[in-house]
């Protein structure tokens, strides 16, 4: 059966193609990668024309593997580039392991020519780490956001699905990184190539940086009780010094007692505990992505002291906090 497509006509026809340099760490994500290389290459595909080329580099320019286990072959090493070149770093699982000394130098000079630079997924620690994101806009995976907001106090860390700031881009990850790409296509040749591309992918909802990355709060805990949600909300929003669940029935209009019970019949728990467990859960995060002494994990997650939050880590997870620190602490240097 013969193929047949419709074929977007683009301006700027005279222009050379505009090309990507994706920068492969170890373990990047594979879903954030092949999300934005594919909608280049289907951009190219619907305007019927090379629009974008991309090369894959990577530290030793040889092959690296992703989260998954895949092994990709590179076509080239950390290179110079030129200043119309556009670098997309690809993150994915243990980015401060694979954000090494050579890469950091590497992408600190290419930064001052002046290249447009994105980090797909956890790679906006990359950028941070080598000092690209000071005073600007960023986003990075939920799940890593607790760390970096500790290590990166100079980057306002946003809660966005991908944020542009000046020349520097970042996702968070999964899916948001076609977002990116539609930004870009549409910026680069107009909206109707990027809801063509959009439609090709059967992406029916083109988020913007103003759309949030994590379901909303009624959605991720199954209930939809409107002041429970906004409990919740309070106590996510207040990690480091935690309110008192009289203060918190309080603000949302009801007493300690009604309190106690819509947690009893929703979640099953008492909103005390509910709050250890959101306090326990960042502790973990720090500990697992993060160099932060336990004495400064256990203050950032709202414990007056290390030995009660030893006890309460050793009573939720089994294990104390130091002995989780010492598993991890061989994969946490760069």
């Amino acid at each position: 059966m013969q193929e047949q497509r419709q074929v977007v006509t683009v301006d700027n026809s005279t222009s050379k193609p505009h090309n990507f340099v994706f920068v492969l760490l170890d373990k990047f994500s594979l879903l954030s990668f092949a999300s934005a290389l594919d909608s280049l290459r289907i951009a190219n595909r619907m305007a019927n024309r090379e629009l974008y080329t991309w090369t894959l580099s990577g530290e030793g320019g040889e092959t690296v593997s992703c989260s998954a286990g895949t092994t990709f072959k590179l076509d080239a090493d950390l290179s110079e580039l030129q200043r119309d070149e556009v670098i997309l770093i690809c993150g994915g699982v243990d980015v401060q392991a694979a954000t090494t000394k050579r890469i950091l130098n590497w992408v600190r000079r290419e930064a001052r020519k002046g290249l447009k630079i994105g980090g797909l997924c956890t790679a906006a620690y990359t950028l941070a780490k080598a000092g690209l994101l000071e005073g600007k806009r960023a986003t990075i995976h939920w799940e890593n956001s607790d760390s970096f907001s500790e290590e990166f106090d100079t980057v306002e860390l946003t809660k966005s699905v991908f944020q542009v700031d000046g020349n520097r881009m970042t996702t968070a990850g999964g899916t948001s990184s076609i977002d990116l790409m539609l930004k870009i296509i549409a910026e680069d040749y107009g909206e109707d190539l990027a809801n063509a591309v959009a439609d090709q992918m059967i992406y029916s909802s083109i988020r913007t940086d103003q759309d949030t990355q994590r379901l909303s709060t009624p959605t991720r805990i199954g209930v939809r009780h409107p002041k429970l949600s906004q409990v919740i909300l309070m106590m996510e929003k207040n990690i480091e010094e935690p309110i008192s669940p009289s203060i918190l029935a309080k603000d949302v209009g009801m007493s300690t007692r009604q309190l106690e019970r819509l947690f009893r019949r929703y979640l099953s728990r008492s909103p005390k505990r509910y709050y250890m467990e959101l306090r326990l859960h960042k502790a973990r995060n720090l500990l697992m992505q993060t160099d932060m002494s336990v004495i400064n994990v256990a203050l950032a997650c709202g414990f007056a002291s290390p030995s009660h939050f030893s006890k309460c880590y050793r009573a939720h997870y089994n294990t104390t906090p130091y002995r989780e620190r010492g598993a991890q602490s061989g994969r946490l240097s760069v």
